[in-house]
């Protein structure tokens, strides 16, 4: 079946027994009726249902010109123009659904597959590199959509330029074998956002110089010798008004660990290779096609926390200040820069040399670095905010205690009675105050690497000789 449902999804991964390890035990009940899991597992499972809605169904899949098979559109290899906006609009779907605030959600790694599988002629004719494997796990993946998650980071023992790891037990994940059926994998890998609920890993080495830690390869989440260890929870309860987010969104992030884990010559896509491990990522079309997302994502996420901070503005009557309106407007205008980019990039999209109709990188770029550090703003200007109403909220059940009349009348807003004025507050906290909300700036800051580094990279991009031929001119 090639578009699942959201039942597919919840069942597909509670059968498959991955093994997470969650303090000192593995999890022995199905990942979906864990509370560390479920709440983001069936946020997504309403994903996957929209796909079969009819409101939905022409926004979300496409029908394939050769097989006529239908597919999730977030597959979609876009050719033209018409196909990249189509593509906008089924990421733009989601991202509203789920105010932004997944950001794995199966859309990316859906995109970044296609991104990959589009590119893999780049390992064409190359040693140990095999292009066709790449093709046919995209098609693979996407005839029975799957969901991914992807590691690509090694663990941080030592960042200092030139660390090499030279002991005989390997700390980052590498090749410590080779037969006739693939190559063996042991060591660690981080981070694995949503590892262990979804039904495949796909994994790509950092960047480096020692062979056997170059590679790319995707296996089955259940896969013999894998285990994913899972970060404390920040899911603060099963309650929806009393963590309104992190008990919808809450994304467990983990430590990957390969316990000498054989990966099958067909789901290899390069290995003991440099030059491809340093260069395929970059040179393929990943950047565009993810930043793409990303930044679709991200506007609708910034919508949501414009909403939230006006609703708290009116709720507590503070518009007549000025710094209260100085911080409203200047979210609204990073929205409207956002939105100007991801107009430019799209209007700027042309064919790239395998034939997809690209976005232009440069506005996706400037939109990422400018998002990074801008969102590092947002939480302390709720708690500016918000002020002594964040410290004091109680959980919405007080309200049905015998002080529950009382309270509604003593934490009444300007607009609102006591119960929905904290209901509302809460959703400010679980934002700005909450671990969740603590992960979800880190996570927004880092999440396609240091954007110090990536700003950097971004300034050797850029031609600037037509802005100094503007000086020479002048000197002239």
């Amino acid at each position: 079946m090639a578009v699942r449902t959201g039942e597919d999804y919840l069942a597909g991964i509670d059968a498959m027994g991955n093994k997470v390890l969650s303090g000192k035990t593995i999890i022995n009940k199905p990942l979906s009726k864990h509370a560390a899991f479920r709440g983001v597992m069936c946020t997504q499972a309403g994903l996957y249902d929209l796909q079969h809605d009819a409101a939905y169904a022409d926004k979300l899949t496409y029908t394939d010109r050769d097989s006529g098979e239908i597919y999730g559109l977030s597959f979609l290899k876009p050719e033209t123009s018409s196909d990249l906006a189509r593509r906008s609009g089924m990421i733009r779907c989601w991202a509203e659904k789920t105010h932004g605030m997944i950001g794995r959600s199966p859309d990316y790694m859906n995109t970044v597959l296609m991104a990959l599988a589009s590119s893999a002629s780049l390992l064409e004719g190359k040693e140990n590199c095999f292009p066709a494997h790449l093709r046919s796990y995209y098609e693979y993946v996407r005839e029975h959509d799957l969901t991914m998650t992807h590691t690509f980071i090694d663990p941080q023992v030592n960042r200092g330029g030139f660390y090499f790891e030279q002991k005989d037990d390997p700390i980052a994940a590498k090749v410590v074998g080779r037969n006739a059926e693939g190559i063996i994998i042991h060591g660690a890998k981080l981070l694995a956002t949503q590892g262990g609920i979804t039904d495949e890993l796909v994994v790509m080495s950092s960047a480096g110089f020692e062979q056997d830690r170059c590679y790319a390869f995707a296996i089955p989440s259940n896969t013999e010798g894998l285990t994913f260890v899972a970060r404390e929870s920040f899911t603060g309860g099963k309650s929806k008004a009393d963590h309104p987010l992190s008990a919808r969104y809450e994304e467990m992030d983990t430590i990957v660990l390969f316990d000498k884990v054989l990966i099958p010559w067909e789901r290899i896509f390069y290995y003991d290779n440099v030059a491809v491990a340093n260069s395929f990522k970059n040179e393929s079309s990943f950047a565009p096609f993810g930043l793409h997302q990303v930044l679709i994502r991200r506007i609708a996420k910034l919508d949501f926390i414009i909403g939230l901070i006006q609703s708290l503005i009116e709720e507590i009557n503070i518009a007549e200040y000025d710094h209260v309106r100085e911080k409203a407007a200047k979210l609204f205008i990073l929205s409207e820069v956002l939105q100007s980019l991801l107009q430019q990039a799209e209007a700027g999209a042309a064919p790239d040399r395998w034939g997809a109709c690209c976005p232009d990188l440069k506005p996706l770029q400037v939109a990422s670095n400018i998002f990074a550090r801008k969102y590092m703003e947002i939480a302390p200007m709720i708690q500016q905010l918000g002020a002594s109403g964040l410290m004091s909220i109680p959980p919405v059940q007080v309200f049905k205690s015998d002080k529950g009349m009382e309270l509604n009348h003593y934490l009444q807003g300007a607009t609102k009675p006591g119960k929905d004025r904290v209901k509302l507050f809460r959703v400010a906290w679980d934002f700005a105050m909450s671990s969740f909300g603590t992960r979800e700036t880190l996570y927004e800051y880092f999440f396609f690497g240091d954007p110090v580094r990536l700003i950097s990279q971004f300034y050797g991009s850029i031609d600037f000789r037509p802005y100094k031929e503007k000086v020479d001119d002048l000197l002239s």
